[in-house]
């Protein structure tokens, strides 16, 4: 086996790539077969939404949710095996719906207990970093039996996202994730705050004034949200009103939508008369964690690649890649996201923020955002 591991080289596997950029590599491959030539602890991130356990079979396949943690174990295995001891796994996996009730089934949490019992007790030994959650508003109103035809359910539109690590630590730096500070927070840094125990009993000291460079996140990645707002912004009843500031919103959505029909990808993949993923990632995803959890140079795995919007990002954000995708179709329509007249967002992200490729780091403060 002839691999390549090096600081300014892409890691280069047996099989030929079936396309390669100056940072990344995308394989037409099972990546469960494909993985067991990527060298022990030598990725930084997996950052992947592998096929969810849905009742309505999709054209990329899908297990039932009663097999799926069987299913999911082999990848898991190696997943472990290949990520370095400060690697961190991120999964965007949706939940689904106990076929003709309406009750939701507990398959993607019985999924995050069994890969994070310790493996002396069956388990694939992964620590739970956080839970982060992706709001999709784009979601169609299903199931429709239970949410349009009887009314008895509200829309299912969020996805679960489980970040975990094999060490308690895992390497992650949200000083490169700040968001912009709000008025609020702007007019407080320029007019100062009296320290006060406020009627929620947090004691919100002088230190609360210090000018950080942007807002510690949330974890709510928050790219649909009124105009003009940011992730982090301070929540408040009068903005004019420094006596009732409160402390970051705490939360855990990522509201992102990934329908856009006329983005980049989309375009060239008609025009080339290539079938389009039906699943894509919102581009807010991977690029919160690997703004989050890699610095420049690390190497980013996406197992069940789709259209490969963690290997742009990562390309972008100027991380090394390797995107494993089964099908052909879709890798062949990834590899338009390379192109050289394809921009890194083809959304204003100040002003449009419902779009597939709405973008954080374009944000200002988010420019070479190592702070």
């Amino acid at each position: 086996m002839s691999v390549i591991v090096t600081k300014f080289q892409v890691m280069q596997l047996n099989q030929k790539p079936y396309y390669q950029t100056k940072l990344g590599s995308a394989y037409l491959a099972n990546s469960l077969k494909l993985m067991k030539e990527i060298p022990n602890e030598s990725i930084d991130l997996i950052c992947t939404s592998p096929p969810f356990a849905l009742v309505r079979k999709k054209d990329y396949g899908n297990v039932e949710a009663e097999q799926y943690i069987e299913w999911f174990e082999p990848f898991a295995k190696e997943f472990y095996r290949i990520l370095k001891p400060q690697g961190s796994l991120a999964i965007d996996i949706g939940g689904s719906w106990v076929k003709g009730y309406p009750i939701r089934s507990l398959y993607h949490f019985e999924l995050v207990v069994h890969l994070c019992r310790p493996q002396n007790k069956g388990g694939l030994g992964f620590y739970l970093a956080q839970e982060i959650y992706w709001y999709n508003p784009a979601k169609l109103p299903t199931p429709a039996e239970w949410v349009t035809v009887r009314r008895e359910r509200v829309k299912d539109a969020v996805n679960t996202i489980w970040w975990l690590c094999k060490e308690p630590h895992p390497k992650a730096n949200n000083r490169n994730v700040l968001k912009p500070y709000s008025k609020a927070m702007k007019n407080l840094l320029k007019n100062g705050y009296k320290a006060k125990l406020r009627p929620s009993g947090h004691d919100i000291s002088t230190k609360f004034k210090n000018d950080r460079g942007g807002a510690i996140p949330p974890n709510i990645i928050n790219t649909q949200d009124v105009e003009g707002s940011e992730i982090g912004d301070i929540l408040i009843f009068d903005e004019n009103d420094s006596e009732n500031l409160y402390v970051p919103i705490s939360g855990n959505v990522i509201s992102a939508s990934n329908t856009s029909s006329n983005d980049y990808y989309q375009k060239r993949c008609k025009q080339e008369g290539i079938k389009r993923h039906p699943a894509r990632f919102p581009q807010a995803l991977p690029e919160f964690f690997i703004n989050l959890c890699t610095e420049v140079g690390d190497i980013v795995l996406d197992p069940f690649a789709g259209s490969n919007m963690t290997g742009k990002v990562a390309e972008t954000l100027d991380r090394k890649w390797i995107a494993i995708e089964i099908e052909e179709e879709y890798v062949k329509g990834s590899k338009l996201r390379f192109e050289s007249e394809s921009s890194v967002s083809e959304t204003n992200p100040t002003n449009n923020y419902n779009q597939e490729e709405t973008t954080i780091s374009d944000l200002p403060l988010f420019k070479n955002s190592a702070l």
